[in-house]
């Protein structure tokens, strides 16, 4: 009986210096990267493939991953975009009958380095404490000091504009609604479908399909479409999506968000979309400690006193006290922390949070403002003229 082959030694070394060494999967190579946890206990093909991870090492809280594979139908983007995926065990086995591939061979596909047999609550306890680091993961290169001197070098990512990085190139229209028992009822509307415009900062897939089975004719644009470029396409309303990284560097677009918005455009953001409507509006962002990263972060509607459990993926937050609270309302906080998940503008038709309602992966228990948003739009439309 042949012997199973023995996997590649593979390092994280902390921008501290702080090493865990385990084994090699995915792809053979090194990446630096900001880490952080994700506390899903499944959807790890999802987590891969969303667009907000660029530039970070995502570590997996739960133990066991890889063991229903990989699939073309969950994948939220057209490839991955994190620096890095580690783990405390990758599964031997693939059972799944959508399954098409197995977990490394996408990963090295896709040109991600991955680390597995690792001690993943120390890892996490350790940002928990210290806060999100730097660090690289590597495969091919075993000397602790040369990789330190690697991730001490790398800037970190502070201050950049990544999303250049994640939008789409063109815009193209989008077609594809969601099926089955995830389809949404619709409002009681008559008439023809929205034009929506959406901004891509790094959108997921199941946020289009969400707005388009909702009701909207839904088009994307890249981040760096201008305000009048979006006026020449005579959209009804503006979704805003999620994203990647800081949202400070990103001055196009808050420039341009804030022209449609002041020009009462009805107007929806997630994620980055919402801490850029936060700048847009003049206030501030600032850095969480670790972020929120997971599908089982606890938020309240202030509004209704209802809680929902959500799926999020941030690292920098709008900054409560830099609101003007006469001009904007605060509709959602988190319950762990008491961070600010979503504004209104109490004259403009214009609502943002800061989770992820398309429940990719994650509890669907948000959904429900894909239709307010809907909602929203026909209303400005049967509205009389001021």
């Amino acid at each position: 009986m042949a012997t199973p082959r023995r996997a590649a030694a593979c390092l994280l070394v902390f921008e501290d210096g702080d090493t865990y060494r385990g084994s090699h999967f995915g792809w053979h190579g090194e990446s630096c990267g900001e880490v952080v946890f994700n506390t899903s206990m499944s959807g790890y093909q999802e987590v891969l493939t969303d667009p907000s991870y660029k530039g970070q090492i995502v570590v997996m809280t739960y133990p066991l991953v890889g063991n229903y594979g990989i699939n073309p139908q969950d994948s939220e983007s057209r490839g991955c975009y994190l620096a890095a995926f580690v783990i405390r065990e990758l599964s031997p086995i693939v059972s799944n009958q959508r399954s098409t591939q197995d977990l490394s061979s996408y990963l090295d596909e896709q040109k991600i380095v991955g680390l597995a047999g690792v001690d993943t609550r120390a890892i996490v306890l350790k940002v928990r404490q210290a806060g999100s680091m730097r660090a690289i993961v590597s495969s091919t290169d075993s000397d602790q000091a040369s990789l330190l001197a690697k991730v001490r070098a790398w800037p970190g990512l502070n201050g950049l504009d990544v999303v250049k990085d994640v939008t789409c190139e063109k815009s193209f229209q989008w077609t594809e609604g969601l099926s089955g028992a995830f389809l949404p009822k619709l409002p009681a509307t008559d008439g023809p479908r929205p034009r929506l415009a959406v901004m891509d900062f790094g959108i997921k897939r199941n946020m289009l399909r969400g707005l388009q089975s909702v009701g909207f004719d839904t088009t994307v644009f890249p981040a760096q479409t201008s305000a009048a470029q979006i006026r020449e396409f005579a959209p009804d309303c503006l979704f805003l999506s999620n994203g990647p990284g800081d949202p400070e560097p990103i001055g196009y677009a808050i420039a341009t968000i804030r022209t449609l918005v002041n020009s009462g455009l009805p107007t929806f953001g997630i994620c980055l979309g919402h801490q850029l409507v936060g700048l847009a509006l003049g206030g501030k962002t600032v850095k969480m400690k670790f972020g929120h990263h997971g599908a089982n972060q606890p938020v309240m509607d202030l509004t209704t006193g209802r809680t929902e459990i959500t799926s999020q993926n941030h690292s920098y937050m709008v900054d409560r006290t830099t609101l003007d609270l006469g001009m904007v309302e605060i509709t959602h906080e988190n319950l762990n922390d008491r961070t600010v998940e979503g504004l209104r503008h109490k004259d403009l038709p214009l609502f943002t949070v800061q989770y992820h309602p398309e429940a990719a992966p994650g509890p669907r228990d948000a959904f429900y403002l894909f239709r307010r948003f809907r909602e929203l739009v026909a209303q400005q439309r049967t509205a009389p003229a001021r």
